[in-house]
């Protein structure tokens, strides 16, 4: 009997031991592909001709390509459009869900993609990030920033058919308001409030300068680079939790939905939870002391989670683009 417990006890420890060594393989896989992406980027760096911006964009898509759910796809130099006719400057790479909102307008080779459906955009950059440099860098973040989402939407779920922001009465001012409860007290139904009223893009943006001093680079909530022969993977300081992402995500700012906006609730939560909401818990480290992070790992648990947050797109807005192309006809 002794001898069973013994043998027992010793493939439970092997079993463990074999799923350490394949954690531990995972680890180190993530650490090759980053010191790879880092060779091909200063290959790219050190080429002085014409292709050396498109084989760089070839390189950070590859990444995001390994890093994504396959529900997303990545189109390369494209402009973003919303309904009201605003167009962004082009976007080196866009992620975007195509089973939501499966339009590419196109004029010729030129690709123009609904706001509605961008999860992500990456601006890809050489060394050109420095102070002498914001000023394009800016505009270009502004330039998606000023792209509006609409919630003129019609589509059929689960539980019944969703009509977007037809559902809502609108004061003077085109505010939308809550419909009012029924009963003696009627009050704002606040089972009516929505999670998703005006999404946008997280803003990445990807540059070759490997320094340890490189400074964060604002706008953009997201910077990656090369640091040494890794990859450094920055987060925005402004967005340091779940519920503000969410908020800046799914709720981006518009006056007109102010009063619709269900907030990211996360009183009474635990100590795990709170330690779940933070942004910083997503982080991987290749020891137990947590001296040196695997980068690209991180940001495969931090990036996913915020694509969780905003889920799907926000429902495609057929009559808002049927307006847009009728009011803007010869």
């Amino acid at each position: 009997m002794s001898r069973k417990k013994c043998s027992h006890k010793t493939i439970k420890q092997e079993i463990k031991e074999d799923a350490v060594k394949a954690i531990q393989q995972i680890s180190q896989n993530y650490i090759h592909l980053e010191k790879s992406i880092t060779s091909q980027l200063n290959m790219a760096a050190e080429r002085h001709h014409v292709t050396s911006g498109t084989f760089r964009e070839d390189i950070w898509k590859s990444l995001f390509e390994q890093i994504i759910p396959r529900k997303f796809s990545i189109e390369q130099s494209v402009f973003l459009i919303d309904s009201h006719g605003h167009v962004s400057k082009e976007v080196d790479l866009a992620i975007f869900d195509e089973q939501y909102t499966p339009y590419i307008f196109r004029h010729g080779r030129i690709k123009y993609i609904p706001i509605e459906a961008v999860a992500v955009v990456v601006q890809c950059k050489s060394k050109n990030v420095m102070k002498k440099d914001m000023k394009v860098l800016t505009d270009w973040s502004r330039s998606i920033t000023k792209l509006n989402t609409s919630l003129k939407s019609i589509t059929r779920m689960f539980n019944g058919i969703a009509m977007g922001e037809y559902s809502y009465e609108s004061d003077a001012k085109g505010k939308l308001l809550l419909p009012m409860t029924k009963g003696n007290e009627p009050k704002p139904d606040e089972r009516k409030k929505m999670t998703q009223t005006s999404t946008r893009p997280i803003q990445i943006l990807c540059h070759t300068l490997s320094k340890s001093s490189t400074r964060y680079i604002e706008p953009f909530d997201i910077n990656i680079h090369p640091e040494g022969e890794r990859l450094k993977v920055r987060l925005s300081s402004r967005l340091q939790d779940l519920a503000s992402w969410s908020d800046a995500l799914n709720h981006k700012e518009n006056i007109n939905y102010d009063d619709i906006k269900a907030k990211f609730k996360t009183e009474k939560s635990s100590s795990e939870l709170q330690r779940a909401l933070q942004m910083d818990s997503y982080r991987v480290y290749e020891d137990q002391g947590k001296q040196q992070e695997i980068a690209l790992l991180s940001l495969t648990f931090q990036l996913n989670q915020l694509l969780m947050l905003i889920n799907n797109p926000i429902l495609f807005p057929h009559m808002a683009y049927v307006n847009m192309f009728n009011n803007n006809g010869k």
